[in-house]
């Protein structure tokens, strides 16, 4: 969970909250432009941002990790070559198109790193691309090398939160994360909200920090992270062609302990990837299952991401509706079709701290059934809001609290354990995915 449990008033104190922590690193400067355009595939107006991390030097010292979905973007494509590369100096990111399989993909988004390395001053090897939003549109090359003097114009130190909020889509709030240590910092941002089960990233992530790590070592510690935070999260079961994580350092802080180092990393990241599910797309629940005394750690996190996919859990706690019949089925589903044979005689279950279900059979009573829905209602972001026109929609744009719906599964046959995270099931997310592109 969060290192600590927020909870906001309104938009004004959590946008207050996300300024206190966006002070960037040393070494680091961002800028943003947006501009108007028509998409070619679908003649209605769009508007883009175009956003730029740039490091004050290049640096050797970067990581990045990418989806696993077999029709990867043509920036993950054109990403995965810049690992090999001596140094990095700066990431060109853009939202609303995510140039996936589009025509000459790829030698577009090598055309647009070229126009910035020329406003950079490096090479365009140097300039790592990223994009997110509608699959399967051409980005419009001509209008985004016309704006990159803008955003290079506007790079300035100071704050990470015009990048997190120029790297959004469908999210309602930008999402930003900090620790510091060893008198630096480490400054994370994220966006994300559909299309979520990175097994790698999540959506878009970009963490910044000036301790010198090395390269070897933070591609090290970038893995072990994001396995633990980002793979550990389910929205909606789908894996992005997009997914990329990357970490930069800009190495302005002599630094040696690579376990503070690495603690803090971790910290951000699960940080951020609980703010994704958090803004998943028509999210008001989040789900944390912990998976214990399973029998190896794959099992504990498949099972666990089972149980927030499935449908009809969701759609119960969605409604405040503690049918924990669907939990057990959805726990049976699983274990019948990727476990055979686990005994599961031992299996207890808990939600919210109330067992549930233990000896093969259902622990309930009304008092029980009560505390349970209590629970729910507690742990719900926002009542669904019905507009005019008969869209549902999300009536706030600031997370009000860090609650969770909590489960607890104990398998009782071994000692490996899990944690994932996901959510809820709503008329939002149908309504929000239904017209994504209009």
């Amino acid at each position: 969970m969060p290192s600590t449990q927020l909870t906001f008033a309104d938009r004004a104190a959590h946008r207050a909250w996300l300024a206190a922590q966006s002070s960037l690193p040393a070494g680091f400067r961002v800028g943003r432009a947006s501009f108007d355009f028509t998409p070619r595939e679908a003649p209605k107006p769009a508007r883009m941002n175009l956003t730029v991390i740039a490091l004050d030097q290049p640096t050797p010292a970067f990581a990045a990790l990418f989806t696993r979905n077999a029709f990867p973007g043509a920036p993950v494509i054109i990403g995965r070559t810049r690992l090999a590369e001596p140094s990095l100096g700066a990431i060109v990111i853009n939202n609303k198109i995510s140039n996936v399989c589009a025509p000459d993909g790829v030698a577009t988004a090598e055309r647009v790193c070229a126009a910035a390395a020329a406003q950079l001053g490096l090479s365009p090897r140097q300039v790592l691309p990223s994009s997110t939003g509608v699959i399967g549109w051409a980005l419009p090359e001509e209008a985004m090398i016309a704006a990159l003097p803008a955003a290079v114009g506007a790079l300035a130190p100071g704050s990470v939160l015009p990048a997190a909020e120029g790297i959004v889509t469908t999210d309602l709030y930008p999402k930003v994360r900090r620790a510091d240590v060893g008198g630096g910092s480490i400054v994370g941002i994220a966006k994300g909200a559909g299309m979520i089960e990175p097994n790698l990233a999540t959506m878009l992530v970009y963490i910044l920090t000036d301790i010198a790590v090395p390269r070897a070592e933070l591609r090290q510690m970038l893995a072990r992270a994001a396995d633990a935070s980002f793979n550990a999260i389910s929205i909606d079961s789908d894996t992005s062609t997009s997914d990329t994580v990357v970490a930069l350092s800009s190495g302005r802080v002599p630094f040696a302990d690579w376990g503070a180092f690495e603690r803090a990393l971790h910290q951000v990241c699960r940080d951020l990837a609980e703010d994704v599910v958090r803004n998943g797309e028509g999210i008001r629940h989040v789900i944390r299952v912990t998976v214990r005394e399973a029998a190896s750690p794959a099992l504990a996190r498949a099972l666990g991401k089972a149980v927030v996919n499935g449908p009809l859990f969701k759609c119960a706690v969605a409604g405040n509706d503690p049918n924990v019949g669907r939990l057990i089925q959805a726990i049976g589903k699983h274990v019948g079709a990727h476990a055979p044979g686990t005994d599961l005689s031992g299996l207890r279950a808990s939600l919210g701290g109330i067992e549930i279900f233990s000896g093969g059979v259902f622990r309930l009573n009304p008092e029980k059934e009560a505390a349970l829905v209590a629970h729910l209602r507690s742990a719900e972001l926002y009542a669904s809001q019905v507009g005019p026109d008969g869209v549902f929609s999300a009536p706030i744009d600031f997370p009000p609290h860090e609650r969770a719906v909590e489960l607890e599964i104990a398998l009782g046959n071994g000692a490996a354990s899990a944690t994932v995270l996901g959510g809820d099931l709503t008329h939002e997310y149908v309504s929000e995915n239904a017209d994504y592109r209009s």
